[in-house]
């Protein structure tokens, strides 16, 4: 047998995405047979014999209740390892710490604000370089290429424009030359797009979105396609400090369970909403990869299996966008998403507040841009209150 008939045979014995959410592997406490894994409240494990540590000594290096959720996402991105950070943030910093001084970065231009910032105000004072291309262009990703170049930061779809990066023609093309790569799975979730299966080397998550789903806990997630990887990361987090508190992994284990249920109900509202707001002469434009006439559903359709529950729409100007969202009843108008309840954003003064207007511009992130995280209500409702508060003008 060839290692490709190999994969495909063990793929088609692997347990459907439904039951491996529920079924991952220590989703039972092996010494209790309990159905909802511990929380160890523990900074530090005695060691019982000096001369043989025990697997877990400090909270920071390890702790079990933080292994589970590391190697439930490791195993929903079919990576090798699994790591869990105090935020999204935290996750992409410690991806971004495997540069040294002198090295440059290759990154999706409408980028999320807060990795626009880390690039733009931290790691450039340690002497790493950061340029932002449209990577819906492959030819301009090529024409970013250095001598120094170390990596490329793909977002996508991104946000909040939702542009798509043909995953496996720009991996391909930095494979060449010996680029790591990393990927911001935040909006598409293990569920509908695994990044590793097409060759990208780390993904990350903001596990505060989708994969916790309930607006209550702060996280973020890493998964490193190999060992060598993997240890790198490992080495960086323990160093670092910023691992991910026994509470907020637990609650993310509990919130990781219902995400296929969570995102086809909001996945199926955001479908008909792109539709509502698309057939609006009131508003200017529509973002969301599930429309017909999105410049990247092709490429999108070949790497992801759904379109994802974000919809942004530009009305035009600031005005009537502030207009809206003092007008709307259903969502909370606020930042995040990704959770049961819907959420209205409004890139220009919440996520994308440290990007300089000029630059916000130049990506479409414009006054009159909104992002609409759809949750769990009534589809019917949510047209409805948008309806009304539009109506108003």
């Amino acid at each position: 047998m060839t290692k490709e008939q190999i994969a495909e045979k063990e793929a088609a014995a692997r347990p459907d995405f439904s039951t491996r959410l529920i079924h991952f592997g220590s989703e039972i406490c092996k010494q209790t047979g309990a159905a909802s894994i511990p929380i160890y409240q523990a900074s530090t494990f005695h060691h019982f014999d000096i001369e043989q540590p025990p697997e877990f000594d400090y909270s920071r290096s390890g702790n079990p209740t933080r292994q589970v959720l590391e190697e439930y996402i490791a195993t929903l991105e079919g990576g090798a390892r699994g790591f869990a950070f105090s935020s999204g943030m935290a996750a992409i910093s410690a991806a971004f710490f495997m540069l040294s001084a002198g090295d440059h970065v290759i990154c999706t231009e409408d980028v999320y604000g807060g990795t626009y910032r880390f690039l733009t105000t931290v790691l450039n004072r340690m002497n790493i370089d950061t340029t932002f291309v449209d990577m819906t262009d492959l030819d301009r990703v090529k024409a970013a290429l250095r001598p120094n170049t170390k990596a490329i930061y793909i977002e996508t779809p991104s946000n909040p424009t939702l542009k798509i990066t043909d995953i496996e023609a720009v991996v391909s093309w930095a494979k060449e030359h010996q680029l790591l790569t990393m990927l911001d799975n935040t909006f598409m979730t293990p569920y509908h797009q695994r990044p590793l299966e097409h060759g990208v080397d780390i993904v990350l998550h903001s596990a505060t979105k989708f994969l916790g789903g309930h607006s209550d806990v702060l996280g973020g997630l890493a998964v490193a396609a190999n060992e060598k990887l993997g240890e790198q990361l490992k080495q960086i987090q323990n160093g670092l400090g910023c691992v991910l508190g026994v509470q907020d992994s637990w609650l993310l284990i509990r919130g990781m369970k219902t995400l296929q249920a969570r995102m086809e109900v909001s996945e199926r509202g955001a479908a008909r909403l792109s539709s509502w707001l698309a057939g609006r002469l009131d508003v200017a434009k529509v973002y969301y990869p599930g429309l017909a006439d999105h410049p990247g559903r092709a490429i999108h359709e070949k790497q992801s299996k759904g379109y994802g529950a974000v919809v942004s729409f530009d009305l035009g100007s600031g005005e009537k966008a502030k207009r809206l969202l003092s007008r709307v009843r259903i969502p909370i108008v606020a930042v995040s998403l990704g959770a049961v309840e819907s959420i209205l954003s409004y890139p220009a003064m919440m996520s994308h507040a440290a990007m300089p207007r000029e630059v916000r511009l130049e990506r479409g992130i414009t006054d009159g841009l909104l992002r609409y995280s759809v949750g769990l209500e009534s589809i019917d409702d949510i047209i409805a209150d948008l309806e009304r508060a539009l109506a108003e003008d």
